[in-house]
């Protein structure tokens, strides 16, 4: 069979030569592509019955794809945001094909014809000032465990960073000397400096005594660097035993992204201007930092105050005016 037509030749090229060569994307990138060809190919396997080795670009046709899609929200329970993350890795791999193989150009513009589910743009949680305290006072700084959860999370809010962002801070990038500030490495490896707090720089500075340049700044019992996944869970972990005794937090989960919107909008409310958050936070649209100017209800409050219309005092009616009655009267 011609090498052009099986589908695994062209996944293999798409990953290696595309994602990575061309367009360098990052690693977590990578690994969703990866994953969302992972389960397409085992639903088309288990549709046509085929070894994998023989499936046909031919065999990954609209209606099969609708039917994956449908299937990840039905059978696997996946959200309408995933189904459409599956389907971008669709639509990507399709157009690379096509631009590849002209032949295969209809079949492309057909599968990146399936449109994405609408979705309702979720609330963007964050946390008051005093809520973000108690969070940031849970742990006990006299263990040596508590010490760097509390470095931690106070680093997530100093600078907003994104757990994978915190997981891979390396000590060399800290710069704690008279103007402290940390080299972040962000989404499609791009690189930012944020400022530090001299607090947030004292209790790093302790934290990484006797560490190498090259070792990471926050390591568990072992030594070795945490995960996203185990940042994640310290701060849940921390969310929740606060949120027992906060009410006002009980009905809310806290992550590292909600810490990250706390530091947005903590920052908008000092008076930061919006390009300078932008920067702060690594987006590469203003458009996605502007939710936090619409989500903040306090600065919304200020606002409405300063256009506030006074209520005007109601003049006595014409009828009661004795004096206008009188001088009517005497015309």
């Amino acid at each position: 069979m011609h090498n052009r037509l099986l589908l695994g030749p062209w996944i293999r090229r798409f990953l290696l030569e595309h994602l990575i060569a061309e367009r360098n994307l990052s690693h977590n990138t990578q690994t969703s592509y990866r994953d969302t060809l992972v389960l397409l190919l085992q639903f088309i396997h288990s549709h046509y019955k085929k070894p994998l080795e023989r499936l046909l670009i031919e065999d990954v046709s609209p209606e099969v794809v609708r039917m994956f899609l449908a299937n990840l929200e039905s059978v696997r329970s996946c959200s309408v945001a995933t189904r459409n993350q599956r389907l971008a890795a669709i639509h990507s791999l399709a157009k690379f094909i096509g631009l590849h193989s002209p032949e295969h150009l209809a079949w492309g513009t057909e599968l990146r014809a399936i449109p994405f589910k609408k979705t309702a743009e979720p609330t963007v949680g964050y946390l008051e000032k005093s809520e973000m305290d108690a969070i940031l006072q849970f742990f006990n700084r006299k263990t040596l465990l508590g010490y760097r959860n509390h470095a931690l999370l106070l680093f997530l809010y100093n600078t907003g960073a994104r757990a994978d962002e915190a997981a891979h801070v390396h000590v060399a990038d800290l710069a704690l000397g008279r103007s402290p500030s940390v080299r972040i490495h962000g989404k499609g490896d791009k690189i930012r400096i944020c400022p530090l707090w001299p607090h947030t720089a004292d209790i790093l500075k302790h934290l990484v005594t006797k560490c190498a340049d090259d070792d990471h700044v926050f390591r568990n019992a072992r030594g070795t660097p945490l995960t996203r996944f185990g940042i994640y869970r310290l701060v849940q972990k921390a969310g929740v035993s606060v949120s027992s005794s906060d009410r006002s937090l009980r009905s809310r989960g806290i992550s590292p992204h909600t810490v990250r919107h706390t530091t947005a909008v903590h920052l908008l409310r000092a008076g930061v201007d919006i390009n300078t958050i932008r920067a702060w936070l690594g987006h590469v649209s203003i458009d996605t930092t502007n939710i936090y100017a619409e989500v903040d209800l306090e600065m919304k409050a200020k606002a409405l105050a300063h256009c506030e219309i006074e209520a005007e005092t109601r003049s006595r009616p014409w009828r009661s005016d004795t004096t206008l009655m009188a001088f009517l009267k005497a015309l």
